[in-house]
């Protein structure tokens, strides 16, 4: 069994991971953390049954009385750093869903792991579905190097663009093998065209009704090329967040996207 603390076990994916370790039985739901709800039954917050886990207002102190193995964090942008430092200095591995964490913030938690020997994962997007749509558009972009990202979510994201629409606007920056066709538009206003990630715009859509949707559009002569995906519900990134809960132990260091433990 591996020992697992839910870090912002109240937010709706929290509440999600919370009821998917409780019901693999390769896992065990050591702990759960959120200032909101602190001294809440884990399991009636996430809308199942009571399961005996008491909800804390403070990660060190349910570290210090859990003794977790893995620590999945699903909180913000603006505390993921400062708690994956805390969590990994102290040689405990993490699963990381919340985005934000900066290429030189990644290289910082690296040296921790390499000091203390704590592993983690870091992915934009925890959806099998999502992975492989990422990997498609990686492949395209080898031969249809014009290409743009639609990404739609939901209006309580906190940030834009996605870090899946990133994640893959890198892939697919790194796999052309020829130059896009020049853009000759001018905006009228500016950011009409998006933002612009290693070469590929980011359309960005905040919406309510929507959860995670990807769309990448290829232009080529004569022929448009589209794949989009869609998660409909959260229970669709769980199955990853599952997966990297039983391998983060054994993949040494920090791993940047769910791909690389397929």
């Amino acid at each position: 069994m591996i020992r697992i603390v839910v870090n912002g076990a109240g937010g709706k994916m929290g509440r999600e991971v919370v009821k998917a370790v409780a019901a693999d039985p390769e896992l065990e739901l050591a702990g759960a953390v959120d200032p909101s709800h602190k001294g809440e039954d884990a399991g009636i917050l996430a809308g199942t049954e009571r399961n005996g886990v008491t909800v804390g207002g403070s990660l060190q102190t349910v570290l210090e009385e859990t003794h977790p193995q893995v620590v999945v964090d699903f909180t913000s942008p603006s505390v993921i750093f400062d708690n994956a430092a805390a969590v990994m200095e102290k040689g405990l591995s993490m699963v990381i869903g919340t985005t934000g964490l900066t290429e030189k913030q990644r290289t910082l938690l690296q040296e921790i792991s390499s000091r203390t020997g704590a592993n983690a994962l870091i992915a934009p997007n925890f959806s099998l579905g999502a992975v492989l749509m990422m990997e498609a558009a990686e492949k395209i972009s080898a031969y249809l190097p014009n290409a743009e990202i639609i990404e739609l979510h939901h209006n309580h994201k906190y940030d834009a663009p996605s870090g899946t629409s990133r994640l893959t606007a890198e892939k697919m920056g790194a796999a052309r093998k020829q130059e896009p066709c020049e853009d000759r538009t001018a905006e009228s206003i500016p950011g009409a065209r998006g933002a612009v990630v290693e070469g590929i715009r980011i359309h960005s859509v905040r919406l309510p009704g929507y959860v995670a949707h990807q769309e990448v559009l290829f232009g080529g002569e004569g022929e448009i090329l589209t794949i989009r995906h869609d998660s409909l519900d959260r229970k669709s990134f769980m199955p990853g967040v599952v997966l990297a809960c039983k391998k983060v132990l054994t993949v040494p260091g920090v791993t940047y996207g769910l791909e690389n433990y397929l």
